[in-house]
Order: structure tokens, then sequence, then C-alpha cells
């Protein structure tokens, strides 16, 4: 699924090829979405998914406001957006699809680690 909601974000972070963006267990308060190049989500040393540009990932810390449960790594140079809570509220009232969105990929993402973790 492709946003089209992270080109125009003004505070963009860049990573380097190879960059760790967070790890497996590290504290999460924003979630992010990929502007340009493409980020590589590990769990538990298994790639998940590649995320390209429009892309999100670590929505669950906004969610449930718990620990990561992904690592994620820059797989080419990048360019993302943190989207903070108070961002992510703003952008589900103002673009209501844009809960639908998310939702729809978090269960993507979960239904293929399951996959993953039972061999299919």
């Amino acid at each position: 699924m492709s946003f089209g909601y992270f080109k125009e974000e003004k505070d963009l972070l860049s990573f380097r090829a190879g960059e760790t963006i967070f790890e497996q267990g590290d504290a999460g308060n924003v979630m992010y979405g990929v502007a340009e190049g493409e980020v590589d989500i590990w769990v538990r040393g298994k790639l998940v998914e590649t995320v390209g540009e429009g892309g999100i990932f670590g929505e669950m810390a906004l969610i449930d406001d718990s620990r990561r449960s992904a690592t994620a790594k820059a797989k080419t140079d990048c360019k993302v957006a943190a989207i903070s809570e108070r961002r992510f509220l703003f952008m589900v009232e103002h673009a209501p699809f844009f809960a639908l969105e998310v939702m729809q990929t978090l269960a993507r993402r979960l239904r293929h680690v399951d996959r993953l973790a039972w061999g299919e």
C-alpha cells in the first residue's frame, strides 16, 4: 500500500543504506512514512517486508504504546517522515481513509509474519 502523504513533509530524516532506524525492543513514540528510498523490516532475524516510497512502518508504536516489535534498517539511502501521535491524529481527522489504510497495512504485515512463523 502506498500513501501519498509523505512527499510534502517538511522535516525529513535521512538514513544511509544499512543504517538502523530502530531496533526490535526499542521504545517507540512515532511511526514513519517513507518519502524516498526503501526500508527493510526484520522480525527475529527474518526479513518481513521492504517498505518503499509512500509506505509506512513503526505504526504499532502509536497504536498500543509498546516497544518496537521489529527492526527497521535502511535498504537504500532514504528519507523518512517521523509521524508523532499528534500528527497521526491530525492526518486521521483530515484524511479519514488514512486510518483505514494504516489498519490494512498492519493487518497485511501481521498475516505475513504469521505465515513466516508457521512456515507457509
